[in-house]
């Protein structure tokens, strides 16, 4: 994850990055379209972006001079009909690759195509929501990186437990609509050896989390976990169901460090930076000749743990020393 330092460091640096010490490109300008759910604004969305941008010029592709980007940032656009609309639009400039930041546009981005080489950087469940065939084995036009594994369900509840030992009661919330199930049945198999009840919570606006978590916390020593997903993307920015959360003062644990630095208590999750300088190189290779059908479907490798101390303060909670140790960002 780049931090704001050698964030500055990467654009001041920009303009003298060395050429890298490959076979010269042929002068073809290709046109990469992204379609990305988050706000230009959004300080994490650009990072990440800059870290594809650089990756790609330490591959020998330069924008200006042989490949040109077309960004959609998309937040906002809730309903199906927008989004599809967002993803013809990308389609009709015929680009050469369109990257995507979440399996919302690669299905619809699918729809509109069956041809143009599609790159995703992070999807849920890529198999299961019917994107690839396998993961070893994509088929058809669609490649990139998946942005988690089930097993990490077990992780968060344990973290929740670290940090809040007296917990004995989990809320999960999770969303029905989308694939990652298996985030929940991992946290389940988590919950018996911890000793804690779990309950999954189907949420779908800011009105029913609020329901949901106002009845939950009638009763003690609860605890929430937000799963990745569709309130991983919507939720997270417009930071409902963290001022939820903290309304009931009610410990959570994130999947996103996007949760954590407005408010959230903890996020356990893959380095978003990481997977995008990846797909930068899975770019390179469509663009080399190789097809997003032979290229497998990447899990993350990278992982961080990100602690806002501010909010446990808030919460009364006195964070172990042990858990503050391995946090990869402390936020205070």
């Amino acid at each position: 994850m780049i931090r704001r330092r050698q964030f500055i460091t990467l654009l001041g640096g920009a303009a003298a990055w060395p050429l890298a010490s490959r076979a010269q490109q042929d002068e073809r300008v290709r046109r990469i379209a992204m379609v990305s759910q988050f706000s230009e604004s959004d300080p994490d969305a650009q990072s990440s972006l800059l870290v594809f941008r650089r990756r790609l010029q330490e591959l020998g592709w330069f924008e200006g001079r042989n490949v040109r980007f077309d960004i959609r940032w998309t937040e906002g656009a809730g309903s199906v009909a927008q989004r599809r609309k967002i993803a013809a639009e990308a389609v009709a400039l015929a680009p050469n690759l369109i990257l995507a930041t979440s399996a919302v546009y690669v299905g619809l981005l699918q729809e509109q195509s069956r041809t143009i080489p599609i790159v995703f950087a992070g999807t849920i469940d890529p198999v299961g929501g019917g994107l690839v065939e396998t993961l070893s084995r994509p088929g058809g036009n669609t490649t990139g990186f998946s942005s988690i594994e089930y097993t990490i369900g077990g992780k968060w509840l344990q973290l929740l437990k670290d940090i809040v030992p007296r917990v004995t009661r989990v809320a999960v919330f999770r969303e029905t609509t989308l694939p990652g199930t298996g985030q929940f049945g991992a946290i389940q198999g988590a919950s018996a050896l911890l000793g804690i009840e779990v309950s999954p919570v189907a949420a779908r606006n800011a009105a029913e989390i609020e329901r949901a978590v106002s009845t939950f916390a009638r009763e003690p020593n609860g605890g929430l976990i937000v799963t990745a997903g569709g309130l991983g993307g919507e939720y997270a920015t417009n930071h409902s169901i963290i001022a939820i959360a903290a309304q009931h003062r009610l410990p959570a644990v994130y999947p996103d460090r996007r949760f954590v630095t407005p408010g959230g208590l903890l996020s356990y999750g893959p380095v978003r930076a990481d997977q995008y300088r990846h797909a930068a190189e899975y770019v390179d290779r469509i663009f080399r000749g190789e097809k997003p059908a032979d290229l497998p479907v990447q899990a993350p490798t990278k992982y961080e743990l990100v602690i806002n101390l501010k909010t446990a303060n808030a919460l009364g909670l006195d964070v172990p020393a042990q858990l503050l140790a391995r946090a990869d960002e402390v936020i205070e």
